[in-house]
């Protein structure tokens, strides 16, 4: 690991702990945890009080891959995994949720994800 990509990890794990300070997710309001690689994007419903996974979706979803052809490390597949996530939680009764960017910045596909799921009627 090259001494640039060391200091970029230890900065997003700085801000990892500092984001996770501040958010809890219960089981009426999940935290809607987000992780994200250079090719795939993956999310969580976590339930804090139980330790419980409530839901997940990810871009190696069935469902979500079939609808990309292949390609999913861009905006346009997090925008389908936001949809997801979001489909799925209501299903559940979830409308509301918290959101844990696990670090990474609020910026491109994260960002898209996070508008994606509210326009599928998420509320965070």
């Amino acid at each position: 690991m090259s001494i640039a990509a060391k200091a970029r990890r230890e900065a997003r794990i700085k801000r990892q702990t500092r984001v996770r300070k501040k958010v809890l997710g219960v089981t009426d309001c999940p935290r809607l945890c987000v992780f994200r690689s250079s090719k795939h994007i993956y999310v969580q419903l976590i339930d804090d009080g139980t330790g419980r996974t409530l839901g997940t979706a990810s871009t190696l979803d069935k469902d979500v891959a079939e609808a990309l052809d292949g390609k999913t490390g861009n905006i346009a597949a997090a925008k389908a995994v936001g949809a997801s996530v979001a489909r799925k939680a209501l299903a559940q009764n979830i409308e509301r949720v918290v959101f844990d960017r696990n670090g990474f910045l609020y910026h491109g596909r994260v960002q898209a994800l996070a508008d994606a799921a509210r326009e599928a009627g998420l509320a965070f």
